[in-house]
């Protein structure tokens, strides 16, 4: 895409790129405001949609919102503008999140973020996949790659060795557990599942019944069960891996600042995934309960917190789940 100047449509067509990201079972929970003025889109956390009982401190809207505000600052780059983001740049405002300034660039690397532009691809191909991926193992260089790329963003990814990847499984079983016995948790799980055909067709956000993916009938892949004790007609079962293989996104603090770069570490992990050819899901089911979150960590690790588990590998990438309209999300001023 080739820009000229920074009117409606490429405004919306930005911003349209961005809402192409991930976020806590697709509650969306961002908005935008541009000011023609100084050419500044500002990031807020839309908190209509935050989830006072999975998300009570709203790190995961945080992690969505900076995931978001990364496919943002992609497409600027492909689009030729280069930009300054600056992370919660009003203390009196908290929900004001992010402001990315746009401006033209004199020379080409004169502030345009060239390495994100092959990533542009990958923004609309990247899926949540909740089927079953092969055994095939992901080469040491791709890992080392994604490693990279979240480094580069301010956050660590680390691949657990198997001793701890047998701890995270334990871990999501437990909360697993723990869910199915929380009624307030269950029904806000619920609330942002659109079950049955109409519902699933005409759905601007949440996980519609087609995302779900199979019901696991044998493995320990760690994939949230959207239907949770529903039964789905002609939904099926299938054997997902026993030997999943799992990557930790973490930074030193656990600070609203340090989601922000996690979140934008995050996405460019998955959007290098997406290009690599692997399939992609996340897991924070054991990150949602206090008590168990400190115990994802590896206490040999100098990574401080986990922020989310990621699975990666080989198989189908799953399909693509409802986005809301630009013109719920983007203010223009």
């Amino acid at each position: 895409m080739s820009v000229r100047e920074l009117d409606t449509t490429t405004v919306t067509a930005l911003v349209e790129d961005a809402t192409a990201a991930p976020s806590m079972h697709n509650a969306q929970p961002w908005k935008f405001r541009f000011l023609r003025g100084d050419s500044t889109v500002q990031v807020y956390s839309d908190l209509e949609r935050a989830m006072p009982q999975t998300d009570p401190t709203t790190r995961a809207l945080h992690l969505g919102c900076a995931a978001a505000l990364f496919n943002l600052r992609v497409a600027a780059a492909h689009a030729g503008w280069a930009s300054a983001t600056g992370l919660l740049p009003d203390p009196a405002n908290p929900r004001l999140l992010a402001v990315v300034r746009l401006t033209r660039p004199a020379l080409p690397g004169d502030g345009l973020e060239d390495d994100l532009v092959p990533l542009y691809p990958a923004i609309h191909r990247r899926r949540t996949s909740r089927l079953p991926f092969t055994d095939e193992e992901i080469p040491a260089a791709i890992k080392d790659a994604l490693s990279a790329a979240a480094l580069l963003e301010g956050a660590r990814l680390a691949f657990p060795d198997a001793w701890h990847v047998h701890t995270l499984l334990d871990l999501v079983h437990d909360a697993e557990g723990r869910d199915a016995l929380d009624a307030a948790a269950t029904a806000e799980l619920r609330h942002w599942t659109r079950v049955g055909t109409e519902a699933a067709e005409t759905a601007s956000d949440g996980v519609p019944e087609y995302a779900f993916g199979p019901r696991k009938l044998f493995g320990r892949a760690p994939v949230r069960d959207f239907a949770a004790r529903l039964r789905l007609p002609g939904r099926e079962a299938a054997a997902f891996e026993n030997a999943p293989q799992l990557a930790v996104l973490g930074t030193t603090h656990d600070r609203p600042g340090d989601w922000l770069l996690a979140g934008q570490a995050m996405e460019r992990v998955l959007l290098q995934a997406t290009l690599d050819g692997l399939a992609t899901s996340l897991t924070s089911q054991p990150l949602e309960w206090p008590e168990l979150r400190w115990t994802v960590r590896d206490p040999q690790s100098a990574m401080g917190f986990i922020h989310m588990v990621l699975r990666l590998g080989y198989g189908p990438a799953g399909p693509g789940t409802p986005r809301r309209p630009v013109q719920e999300v983007l203010d223009i001023e």
